[in-house]
């Protein structure tokens, strides 16, 4: 075909620089609605339909406030999960509830389940949520799932009759492997391991003993996926975050992160806004980044009820910038905002006005940074 050279050509617009990614890290806290609901349905007032039912209500509305902010990336909130570790054994015979206490810094604590019997089976697996919020959804959908480390936990120091450790791990290894598979075949945007027991590790063992037997528990399942399927996994570690107070946010992240990055995971998330030190985070983080991994560092702090402004979250980038190269720079939530059912020390309107500050403040940084 000729051109004519009389027929105006309109010019090609420039390319759009690409802009550094930006993702929640998971839970949002849950309306009041769904907290009476749950609370319902736990007295036996109302059925498990009627939760049903308030619980997509709440993903429903989690979801559209979440792209209200301009939020490119988006999750349930967690708004069905009674917490981020314990959702796959709920409903489980096989517990009783007195196992490993987790102490926090304000006094409070939270107690895991022990396993009584095996074997190990999840009851729910993450899928479901994220099949939930895809229905809602008009962006792509992260999927928040408990490590296998975090549920390694629930084996007693004393053996369980008849069920060996090894076999435990067995079958955990391959429940864990299960619950992110089927999150990456249901289409999520990324499947998320949230980790934070690694730093709590250093804190019950300082030898770093535990944090290699826990990272060697993720490796185990992490290496039955390809290199493809890894790079939408990624691992997220923070000092805990619930009810505004923190069970390790003392154990200093140069012990820590050498350790975790050795996961064979394409992703990591970062807590860093909350930390006293962030430039000697960043270069710890710089030193030991593997070539093929982006990291997401954490530029809002959920426990802090000030509302950061997005000039603060720009500065933030800049400065992990001056760490690390911004093509492999990703910023996040310092942690979930609600990471239990209950924990209703932040509101709905806190938790989203942040969010909204990460997103514009991640957009201020990208101009500036990638033209």
């Amino acid at each position: 075909m000729t051109h004519n050279p009389t027929t105006p050509v309109t010019p090609l617009a420039p390319p759009t620089p690409p802009a550094i990614p930006t993702e929640p890290i998971g839970s949002i806290p849950r309306p009041a609605e769904l907290l009476a609901a749950m609370a319902d349905h736990a007295a036996g007032r109302i059925g498990d339909d009627e939760l049903a039912t308030a619980q997509d209500a709440a993903v429903r509305d989690t979801i559209r406030r979440f792209e209200d902010t301009g939020s490119p990336v988006v999750t349930d909130g967690e708004q069905a999960k009674p917490s981020f570790a314990t959702y796959p054994l709920a409903g489980s015979d096989r517990l009783a509830p007195d196992g490993v206490v987790i102490p926090f810094a304000d006094g409070h604590s939270r107690q895991l389940p022990r396993l009584t019997a095996g074997p190990l089976r999840y009851a729910v697996h993450a899928e479901r949520y994220l099949r939930s919020a895809l229905r809602h959804a008009t962006v792509p959908v992260k999927q928040a799932v408990i490590a296998p480390s975090a549920l390694s936990l629930l084996y007693p120091p004393t053996a369980v009759d008849g069920y060996p450790r090894e076999a435990f791990l067995d079958d955990l290894a391959a429940e864990a492997e299960a619950d992110i598979r089927g999150c990456l075949e249901a289409g999520a945007h990324v499947v998320q391991l949230d980790f934070t027991e690694a730093r709590l590790s250093l804190k019950l063992d300082p030898s770093g003993g535990l944090l290699e037997q826990f990272v060697a528990i993720n490796n185990r399942v992490l290496e039955r996926f390809s290199a493809a399927d890894r790079a939408g996994i990624g691992v997220h570690t923070c000092p805990g975050g619930d009810q505004d107070s923190t069970h390790s946010l003392d154990v200093d992240y140069a012990a820590l992160l050498p350790g975790l990055l050795r996961l064979e995971a394409g992703v990591f998330y970062v807590q860093l806004a909350g930390e006293p030190d962030p430039d000697k985070v960043l270069a710890v983080l710089a030193g030991h980044l593997p070539g093929h991994a982006r990291v997401f560092v954490g530029v809002t702090d959920p426990i802090d009820p000030r509302v950061e402004t997005p000039e603060q979250v720009r500065d933030r980038v800049l400065a992990a910038a001056r760490h690390l190269p911004a093509d492999r720079l990703g910023t996040c939530d310092d942690c979930g905002f609600s990471p239990f059912a209950d924990d209703t020390s932040t509101s709905r309107d806190t938790a989203f006005a942040k969010i909204r500050a990460r997103v514009e403040g991640t957009a201020l940084a990208s101009r500036e940074l990638l033209g």
